[in-house]
């Protein structure tokens, strides 16, 4: 790959802005760090043909990338990833580095939520935003040494002594915690008024849907600020992903968000095979999108039973968590697993779908209408639900984008943006169904916008098996692991591949893509970027729950106490799909 040389030194003149051919076709800039805010905002406010959502923000380490670092002389690259909503199309900005001045002005004065993904990239690499309101750790403990996605951080526990936190630490630590710009003002703020009192919930999973802290500021039951405390469930899965080859790091994203299985694999595998350059054959495009269907219908599931149950209502989750079975027994008789069958391949599926299939699918669509009806009679038309969540936690249209919401909590607002139709994906474009949107983002219509998702996975599943092709579910290239047993029982040229594959691991071209798929809480994207190596050189997992959680105190600011709980259950996130 030919990289544009752009010299970035303190002392150099401004270069203008070099365009990057990808493999993914996403328009891509390199900008100097002086003309980053200033291209950022342009492209932010430009109309019709602007980006007003900030999808992702990261970073790169390339001091050990093969060929990389000696063209662009540079040794970091923070990447940003611009979306816009109107027809699904990206743009891509990158700004170059050198160790010695790891410094980037902030653009959480332009979208809010840059205030997390630029803490996220001080905390694993060290780069610094100027101007950042609360440039802190938010993933590792504020003791920690380093900064764990850098080349040269260890990344397997075994490869340091075990390590431990003097009680010492742990107390200081624990005292400037409270000394924090943001959260010193939360405490010190309204002392004298007698009302006035700061609670600590979690980090426990109750109510909370995770290992979270929320440090909240009460005046009575009213709600008067809130900080959210992450990172207890980091498991660093972008960096286990730098020692896996492409083909076995797939069963980890499957653990991402956990209740999603498959639809995690999705966007991973899509990108290696973009990178590889493998067509995946047409059955296996269909079977993929049946099985993300019925995960989304799952996820959906889970979400409405304890939601529901989160404001006092037992009954829902009891059967919600019948109808999941259900689903899962399918999922069970075709994959063999259940929560995280790990069944996408690169090129494919495991395989082809077992004998009578489609008998248990046709029975599973014919259960659940049924069941959707009665929880609308049990939970949608029910006075308490509606008192506890109509008009509670409303977001607008204009918050949600600065925020960067996806999923049905942008929906919500009336904005008709699902990436299934706006830049279809794996055959998406040959099926029929609607988009549901409403026209007010609370945690009614967040609530009511999920049922109505699952109508139209039901519609989506039973195009898959009415319509469902034949052929292979592999495709037939060296990369590509599974290899049909066909063709290595007959040639050798197709047994070395599939033994190299692997034993070793499979060498995917050198590269960048991005792929975003509609998953069941928002966008998902996986940035895959490859040096010709065995191994991914950097995978990075945007997840929605990792921005939708950010917007609790948009939320939950001047609501009760009470109220907090119900808001939190209807952003429907895990915190391992935080954390990761």
């Amino acid at each position: 790959m030919n990289y544009p040389v752009l010299e970035v030194a303190s002392n150099a003149t401004r270069a203008t802005m070099s365009v990057e051919q990808t493999v993914d076709g996403i328009e891509t800039f390199w900008v100097h760090p002086s003309d980053i805010i200033q291209e950022l905002t342009k492209n932010k406010l430009d109309g019709q043909n602007g980006y007003p959502i900030l999808l992702d923000l990261t970073a790169l380490d390339e001091r050990s990338r093969i060929g990389f670092r000696h063209c662009m002389r540079r040794d970091f690259t923070v990447v940003y990833h611009l979306l816009r909503p109107s027809d699904g199309r990206q743009r891509r900005f990158k700004v170059p580095l050198s160790f010695d001045r790891l410094v980037i002005p902030t653009a959480s004065n332009l979208w809010p939520n840059a205030n997390w993904y630029e803490r996220e990239i001080w905390d694993m690499f060290g780069i610094e935003f100027a101007g950042h309101p609360n440039m802190t750790r938010i993933l590792m403990p504020e003791s920690w040494i380093g900064h764990p996605l850098r080349k040269d951080h260890y990344c397997r526990a075994t490869e340091k002594p075990r390590y431990t936190l003097p009680d010492r630490v742990a107390l200081d630590e624990q005292i400037s915690l409270r000394d924090l710009p943001t959260r010193r003002a939360l405490f010190d703020a309204g002392d004298a008024d007698p009302e006035t009192m700061v609670i600590n919930l979690g980090p426990n999973h109750p109510s909370l849907h995770g290992v979270l802290r929320l440090v909240v500021k009460l005046k009575g039951e009213l709600i008067v600020d809130i900080i959210p405390e992450i990172g207890f469930h980091h498991r660093g899965a972008e960096k286990i992903a730098e020692r896996q080859s492409w083909h076995s790091f797939i069963p980890y994203t499957d653990r991402i968000d956990y209740v999603a299985g498959v639809m995690n694999n999705f966007p991973y595998v899509m990108g290696v095979e973009r990178l590889a350059g493998i067509d995946v054959p047409q059955r296996a495009q269909i079977i993929r999108i049946m099985l993300a269907e019925f995960f989304r219908i799952i996820s959906h599931l889970v979400f409405f039973g304890t939601m529901v149950q989160d404001v006092g209502q037992l009954s829902p989750v009891f059967y919600a968590f019948i109808d999941r079975e259900k689903a899962l027994e399918v999922i069970e008789a075709i994959c063999g697993f259940r929560m995280h069958p790990a069944w996408f391949r690169i090129g494919g599926v495991a395989a082809d779908l077992p004998t009578g299939w489609d008998d248990l699918v046709r029975a599973f669509l014919n259960y659940l209408p049924g069941r959707l009806a009665e929880y609308e009679k049990m939970v949608m038309q029910n006075r308490i639900f509606k008192a506890r969540t109509i008009g509670i936690g409303d977001v607008s249209a204009t918050e949600a984008q600065e925020w960067g919401i996806t999923g049905p909590c942008l929906r919500a607002t009336g904005i008709n943006f699902d990436y299934r139709k706006s830049a279809p994906y794996s055959g998406y474009d040959l099926f029929e169904f609607d988009v549901p949107i409403a026209n007010r983002s609370d945690c009614y219509n967040r609530v009511r916008l999920r049922l109505d998702e699952i109508r139209e996975s039901l519609r989506i599943i039973r195009q898959c098996v009415d319509n469902m092709p034949t052929g292979p579910v592999r495709a037939a290239h060296p990369l590509a692991t599974p290899m049909p047993r066909a063709a290595m029982l007959r040639d050798i040229d197709s047994l070395i591949p599939h033994f190299l594959n692997v034993s070793w691991g499979a060498v995917v071209p050198a590269g960048e893509v991005s792929v975003t798929i509609e998953a069941t809480k928002g966008l998902n994207t996986y940035y895959l970027v490859s040096d010709g190596a065995t191994v991914p050189y950097r995978t990075r997992i945007r997840t929605p729950s990792f921005a939708h959680l950010q917007t609790i105190p948009l939320m939950s600011r001047g609501t009760y106490l009470a109220d907090l709980i119900a808001i939190i259950g209807s952003i429907d996130f895990v915190m391992a799909d935080v954390d990761r």
